[in-house]
């Protein structure tokens, strides 16, 4: 079986869990933040609907400049319709890179650099696994306490939560 195949459920579960999420994310508290060093809900929330972009860069390129990684004049998604449009594009636009790619292309080599200084060089796939997905789950359960704070439900992630059954 190819790590392709490997991944593939993993990325279908984990963008299906971070989708209904995001799903919760009200309109009127996109500039909220729990503190003055926090992110802001609707940054939070534009990260992780940006967060399946990672996924086409890792296969289709051989490292990324996190110095360039804005392209100047982009907004950020200001709706909750607007994350979730972003968020659905980026998903099936890194589900169709995924598919297919052989173990060779995924255990390539891969950067991430900060102008001229390497932060990271791992395989494309631990890259999947480490930067992109795992990266997610972690924002994924910042999101989760800030809509808690709002008294809004959650949705059951890895199992029932208190406010939803599986």
């Amino acid at each position: 079986m190819r790590t392709s195949d490997t991944l593939l459920p993993e990325f279908d579960r984990e963008m299906g869990v971070t989708r209904k999420l995001l799903e919760r994310v009200p309109d009127s508290q996109f500039d909220w933040q729990p503190h003055p060093r926090s992110m802001t809900l609707g940054h939070l929330a534009a990260h992780l609907a940006e967060l399946p972009h990672w996924v086409s860069v890792t296969i289709t390129q051989d490292g990324f400049d996190m110095s360039t990684a804005r392209p100047e004049g982009y907004q950020p998604p200001a709706t909750r319709d607007a994350l979730l449009a972003l968020f659905d594009a980026n998903t099936a636009a890194a589900r169709a890179a995924l598919a297919g790619r052989g173990d060779g292309e995924l255990m390539a080599p891969w950067s991430l650099f900060q102008g001229r200084q390497t932060l990271f060089t791992m395989p494309k796939a631990t890259v999947l696994r480490t930067f992109v997905f795992n990266h997610m789950v972690h924002h994924r359960g910042q999101l989760s306490v800030y809509l808690r704070m709002h008294d809004l439900p959650l949705p059951s992630m890895y199992g029932p939560s208190a406010d939803e059954a599986i």
